[in-house]
């Protein structure tokens, strides 16, 4: 009866440690996937960020990283071509060549 008792919290104990182990697996994964999406959504920033700067100047830009889509007068639709792909509205002020940003939203395809 003790040999029963004493084998079966051996396989309890064997469990809880394959469960720890692939818990600690899928933390790691976790944490590796979240690095990767917070670094390509900074870079789609940093993309959008560089079109809306040279609105005026498109042609100024050495690699165009967004499309572009005029939406009305003055208005801009500026979306990143990286994943996460990045979509912003932009008036832009003719007289000053400054742009405002109306909204931006991540675009889930």
């Amino acid at each position: 009866m003790i040999l029963a008792w004493v084998l079966s919290l051996l396989l309890l104990c064997v469990s809880l440690i394959v469960q720890l182990e692939r818990l600690t697996a899928l933390r790691v994964i976790e944490v590796k996937t979240l690095e990767s999406a917070q670094q390509n959504f900074i870079s789609a920033e940093k993309a959008i960020l560089d079109c809306e700067q040279n609105l005026t100047m498109l042609s100024a830009l050495s690699e165009n990283h967004c499309a572009i889509q005029p939406i009305s007068k003055n208005i801009w639709l500026i979306t990143s071509k990286q994943k996460p792909a990045i979509q912003m509205h932009v008036a832009l002020d003719e007289k000053s060549g400054s742009t405002i940003r109306l909204n931006w939203r991540q675009s889930f395809e």
